[in-house]
């Protein structure tokens, strides 16, 4: 069932870029503290916890 499951390098690298990207707007959400910090925290969180997840546990495939 998760044999397919797999990244290519150009997938990885999209997802890459979508993680330091999320997670340079987590930590510019923390450092200015603007009205709904809260939830843009859990915006910008989540894609960069979820892009980290992929890429430590699905292999690469070239």
């Amino acid at each position: 069932m998760f044999q397919d499951l797999y990244l290519t390098p150009l997938s990885g690298s999209i997802i890459l870029f979508i993680v330091v990207v999320s997670g340079h707007l987590y930590r510019q959400n923390w450092k200015s503290e603007k009205p709904n910090t809260r939830l843009r925290a859990w915006a910008y969180g989540l894609p960069a916890a979820i892009g980290l997840m992929a890429l430590a546990f699905l292999p690469l495939k070239y």
